[in-house]
């Protein structure tokens, strides 16, 4: 019987032809004045196109976004073009890819916007080490965002999203996840607000859903998505805490109205067994919740990914470190053959080098 991973899944809003999606994952190729991607983004991405859905690296969504060096952004007529040369690679092999909007808040530094500080929900420093011109330097303090500040930044992702859909994406995720700016929002140690989007969860939570709608003015939301990282705890700057569950509980059962592509989730990034504010097993849970398509990730192999398919957790599995150094991981996957170990050092390294050189099965 041939396994349930190389299946093709069709929803209302998804036709793909494997249950194999490569995770979204920063590259830092992009070491231009333009912030763009370029042609060897493009055969980076056109080599792993066998994957049912190819996922970008995170992609700024104006120059308030920017959070680290060397990353492409879509928020110019410049980086649009950029990006075509990549979407037209990725469909010309008959592939499907999605932009992910990436805003990082906090997770950010002076060096990035011309000496002023970042844009965050409150000021809180994240105490991230940050990957600036100058090397890492350690993050500071960040400006809290006006109410107008916010609305601007609601814009920004819907602007974005417009972006995409010239660039030639198939749609769009928003990074909620992994302590960038939604996360933000939503962790009562990062979010000190008093105001309508801080306290109550459903004040934390009002910035996704103002961008959703915002979107929904524009553009079709079946072509949009979310990622979320529910137990991301002790790092990035994020704790989970008394209200966390509740929180996403609230998130995704609302997502439910929306008719998205998909939801992007995540298992837990650290140990958190024993933590009564944590979700233990995310797909389990948010599957008992959430009506449309689940994608989960982090740190899945063929046999544990062919469960969680199986098991009826999730209808998708993304992958992404295995997908660094194995552009051909779908076929490798179907004929069990040795996976490539990626070579670390290369991995926000600017050049070919760790990016489009590793080989595959037939050279």
């Amino acid at each position: 019987m041939e396994n349930i991973l190389f299946d093709a899944y069709k929803s209302k809003n998804l036709d793909l032809k494997n249950r194999i999606v490569m995770a979204p994952m920063t590259r830092s190729r992009s070491d231009n004045p333009e912030n763009k991607a370029t042609e060897l983004t493009a055969k980076y991405y056109q080599q792993r196109a066998t994957a049912g859905l190819i996922i970008t690296e995170g992609t700024f969504i104006s120059s308030e976004a920017v959070g680290v060096i060397n990353v492409p952004a879509i928020y110019n007529a410049t980086q649009i073009e950029g990006w075509k040369l990549t979407t037209k690679a990725v469909h010309n092999e008959g592939g499907k890819i999605f932009a992910q909007l990436w805003h990082t808040g906090a997770y950010s530094h002076p060096d990035l916007h011309n000496g002023d500080k970042p844009l965050a929900p409150s000021n809180v420093n994240p105490e991230q080490q940050i990957f600036t011109a100058k090397g890492f330097q350690p993050s500071q303090e960040p400006q809290p965002m006006t109410t107008e500040d916010i609305k601007r930044t609601v814009n920004d992702f819907k602007r974005a999203t417009l972006n995409a859909f010239e660039a030639g994406f198939d749609g769009v995720e928003l990074h909620g996840a992994n302590g960038y700016l939604l996360q933000q929002f939503f962790s009562k140690n990062s979010n000190l607000r008093t105001d309508e989007y801080g306290g109550s969860v459903e004040n934390r939570a009002r910035i996704l859903f103002e961008i959703l709608d915002a979107i929904k003015e524009v553009a079709d939301l079946q072509k949009v998505a979310v990622r979320l990282n529910p137990s991301l705890n002790g790092i990035m700057g994020i704790l989970v805490d008394d209200e966390t569950i509740a929180l996403y509980n609230y998130i995704v059962t609302r997502l439910n109205d929306y008719d998205l592509a998909y939801l992007h989730l995540i298992e837990p990034f650290t140990d958190v067994s024993g933590n009564s504010f944590a979700i233990q097993e995310v797909a389990k849970h948010f599957r008992k919740i959430y009506n449309g398509t689940i994608i989960i990730n982090r740190g899945f192999n063929k046999e544990t990914a062919t469960k969680v398919l199986q098991d009826g957790d999730a209808d998708l599995v993304s992958f992404g470190t295995p997908f660094i150094a194995n552009p051909d991981l779908v076929e490798r996957f179907k004929s069990d053959a040795p996976l490539n170990q990626p070579d670390q050092a290369t991995f926000y390294t600017p050049g070919e080098k760790g990016y489009t050189d590793y080989p595959t099965l037939n050279n």
